[in-house]
């Protein structure tokens, strides 16, 4: 799991580059991923689902089973951009997996109860 930093500045500063349709600065993007998922996993505590964004981090969350070793029977996964755009809700988690931006596998790996994020 990477480190959680807290940095709601590279959340906005991304938000902007995604909504002007432009490239975000790769350390911004690393670090508004990183801050978005320490929200979730504050926001929905537990360790039943796996919240991968590559090459950035990853967080259990949410009530249920706890998972400890191997691969995860809960697993969300997703690139920097589409995370970014989910917590934020600049776009829908229907959005999202109806384009294909998201793989989400196992009965409790929906996060539409608590996306959006801010």
């Amino acid at each position: 799991m990477a480190k959680v930093i807290e940095d709601p500045d590279a959340v906005a500063a991304a938000a902007a580059s995604l909504d002007a349709n432009q490239p975000v600065a790769p350390t911004v993007l690393r670090n508004a991923v990183r801050h978005l998922l320490g929200v979730l996993a504050r926001r929905a505590p537990g360790r039943s689902v796996e919240v991968r964004v590559p090459p950035y981090g990853a967080v259990q969350c949410g009530e249920g089973p706890r998972h400890t070793r191997g691969t995860p029977p809960n697993v969300v996964e997703t690139d920097p951009q589409t995370w970014v755009a989910l917590a934020t809700g600049r776009t829908s988690w229907d959005e999202a997996m109806a384009a294909g931006k998201v793989s989400a596998s196992g009965s409790r790996a929906d996060l539409s109860t608590w996306l959006p994020l801010t």
